[in-house]
């Protein structure tokens, strides 16, 4: 294996350079690593963004961050989607809602640090199908942006 698609262990799972064998036999080769060892136990996909193995063990810390304290990233997560898509403060019921039905699917960790968390409309009440939120996470951990993906 080259030097760019070497693996990271982690405690959350072997990271490896992240690719896609398109039908013509070409392997892309993307530019961060992934972790998807929990996914049958309901984890989260681990992305993280570096091109090297050293870079993406650099940013284990910033993994480690989020996992100490997820359920509290998940919760703001989902409370920063409700204020951004509300006329009006939601009220408590609301934010325990969206905190229910947006499941968490990845965890992102961006090269500067920055965490992106994806969530999934587990009812399909909130989004259109095939639309997600994502909420971004900067340095002090405060979210920033909420965007929907598709």
């Amino acid at each position: 294996m080259p030097d760019d698609a070497a693996t990271v262990p982690s405690p959350w799972g072997e990271l490896a350079r992240a690719t896609t064998t398109l039908t013509s036999g070409e392997t892309l080769v993307h530019d961060w690593y992934s972790a998807d060892a929990g996914a049958a136990d309901g984890e989260p996909e681990l992305m993280v963004r570096a091109t090297d193995a050293a870079a993406a063990s650099a940013l284990l810390p910033r993994v480690a961050a989020f996992f100490a304290d997820r359920a509290g990233w998940q919760r703001r997560a989902t409370d920063a989607v409700v204020k951004e898509f509300s006329a009006e403060e939601p009220t408590p019921d609301e934010l325990a809602e969206a905190a229910h039905d947006l499941v968490l699917q990845t965890v992102e960790v961006l090269a500067d640090g920055d965490v992106v968390l994806h969530l999934d409309d587990s009812c399909g009440a909130h989004f259109l199908d095939g639309y997600w939120p994502a909420v971004r996470f900067d340095a002090d951990d405060v979210a920033v942006e909420v965007t929907v993906e598709a």
